[in-house]
């Protein structure tokens, strides 16, 4: 059996007192913060099939809880709410929480370039734990960990207003300002066939407004469009700044006038 040094224990027990856990199986716990770019360079088992198991316990354990949380929401609703608080966006926020980058394993090229912050990384990692502990303590304490780090994020987009299809209103703003409606295109497709990774952009008026990466196509369109109502609000903004200062001038020179 793999055996580890004791700084690495002492790292280890770190991070299980910020998640509130011990693991029987150490070993366990070091894969789930193992990259694969480290577990290719030096021959050890890396953390990509536990953040595959991670992804479908979050999924059961979230369903659950907003099932039984929130009865009177229609289905529609409920998917909604599931798909912003399990996103990569969402769970790289955990990581970044947890420091997780501070334990995690990587080839010195991954590391050189930015892996330690990288919000993939980030959120596969938190899979990869919640992963870990399904086989070293069971659905119950995975489920804890996960309503722990979790719960405020449910919270939040279960308010009324919070919950926004992005593609809806990019396509609401389009028509209200008469623009062509929003073009969505594949621009790069990444990862084996169970894990597939797809960036998606989204032009308006000719022009890329947002790009977006998500697990299938539909999570990498609303993605997009989020950064592209980002953008929008941006513009906007900036053109009532202007509006305001051309106001401002205007009637600046109408007193010097007297008018």
């Amino acid at each position: 059996m793999e055996q580890l040094s004791p700084e690495r224990e002492k790292e280890l027990q770190e991070l299980e007192s910020k998640i509130k856990t011990s693991f029987l199986n150490k070993i366990l716990l070091n894969q789930a913060l193992t990259h694969s770019s480290y577990g290719n360079e030096f021959k050890v088992p890396d953390n990509e099939r536990l953040e595959f198991l991670g992804d479908a316990v979050l999924k059961l354990v979230i369903s659950e809880h907003i099932y039984n949380k929130f009865p009177e929401k229609a289905e529609g609703d409920l998917t909604k709410i599931r798909a912003s608080v399990i996103s990569d966006e969402t769970l790289a926020g955990v990581g970044r929480h947890l420091n997780v980058g501070d334990y995690l394993l990587l080839s010195a090229n991954e590391k050189s370039t930015g892996g330690t912050r990288r919000k993939s990384n980030l959120a596969n990692t938190f899979e990869a734990l919640i992963g870990a502990v399904y086989l070293d303590e069971g659905l119950g304490k995975s489920r804890d960990l996960i309503l722990q780090f979790l719960s405020g994020e449910i919270e939040k987009t279960s308010r009324a207003g919070y919950i926004r299809d992005y593609k809806s209103a990019v396509q609401e703003y389009a028509q209200k300002h008469k623009w062509e409606l929003p073009r969505y295109r594949v621009i790069k497709e990444s990862g084996p066939k169970h894990r597939r990774v797809f960036w998606m952009e989204v032009r308006l008026k000719g022009k890329v407004y947002g790009v977006g990466r998500g697990r299938n196509k539909k999570e990498s369109e609303q993605r997009a469009a989020m950064h592209a109502l980002t953008r929008i609000k941006g513009e906007d903004k900036n053109r009532k700044k202007e509006t305001k200062g051309l106001r401002n001038i205007i009637s600046q020179v109408r007193k010097r006038m007297k008018i």
